[in-house]
């Protein structure tokens, strides 16, 4: 909520914080569904085309409710701001929980990091999905998939609660309110150097990458708005994006952990 709110906006508002009206409760969440959208289509082009988005954007629903019940006006914090962590979250939470990258695809991304590493130890640079295809008997395309699906994984495992004694209080990345007020010196240097190595292995793509990870890490748009600005189909964005994303595994692995 904010002073920019319409009076429609701030009337629904007054109504679920004082009455807890359930029509206002509604409303509002049909107001704020673009942003259940946005982070339902941004986290599943990280995940295996078995993982339904209907489940992902179910999860991002439960958390724009769980923010509308516990968002506090008296913050000094937009509802979008606080929404968008509860949303991801939540989201993040839900997949963990599901246990959305099974075995066999676990072991499929263990294989391709481990041949990469190796080939990059002996021949002293990264591998290609070609390359590391011709080592793994894997296809190019299973070779940058595994690392989409790595990549997700990590940001999944970094979400871990810690184990034993319950709370109420969530903790890890989907749920933290960043305090823009107070940035650790250490943190601010670590980000600046994450994001440097990002921009440095941009370089190395042809321009159409470049363009689809600008649009899709710098913009913020979907995989949909990046095909309309392009003229190429959704389904193309996603298959230049997971070329990218192996191409740039390293650097794009240390930037999801502070995003």
């Amino acid at each position: 909520m904010n002073s920019k709110n319409s009076p429609l906006e701030q009337e629904l508002w007054e109504d679920w914080i004082k009455n807890r009206s359930g029509d206002a409760a509604n409303e509002l969440i049909a107001n704020y569904m673009y942003l259940v959208n946005f982070h339902t289509e941004r986290i599943s082009s990280h995940l295996p085309s078995r993982v339904s988005k209907d489940d992902v954007k179910s999860f991002g629903l439960l958390g724009l409710y769980d923010a509308l019940k516990k968002f506090d006006p008296g913050r000094d914090l937009k509802f979008d701001t606080y929404a968008s962590f509860r949303i991801k979250g939540s989201i993040i939470d839900g997949l963990r929980k599901e246990d959305w990258l099974p075995r066999s695809i676990r072991e499929k991304t263990k294989k391709v990091e481990q041949a990469a590493e190796h080939f990059e130890q002996k021949h002293q640079r990264e591998a290609s999905s070609e390359e590391i295809a011709e080592i793994t008997g894997m296809s190019a395309d299973e070779v940058e998939t595994a690392i989409k699906d790595s990549l997700f994984g990590n940001i999944l495992s970094i979400e871990e609660k810690p184990k034993g004694g319950k709370t109420d209080l969530k903790e890890g990345i989907g749920y933290s309110i960043p305090d823009d007020t107070a940035i650790l010196p250490d943190r601010h240097v670590m980000q600046d150097e994450m994001k440097g190595e990002l921009i440095e292995g941009i370089k190395y793509l042809n321009e159409k990458e470049q363009l689809v990870i600008s649009l899709f890490y710098n913009e913020e748009l979907t995989f949909t708005e990046i095909g309309q600005i392009i003229g190429l189909t959704t389904s193309r964005i996603s298959q230049i994006h997971k070329r990218s994303i192996f191409k740039l595994r390293k650097s794009l692995t240390k930037m999801q952990v502070f995003n």
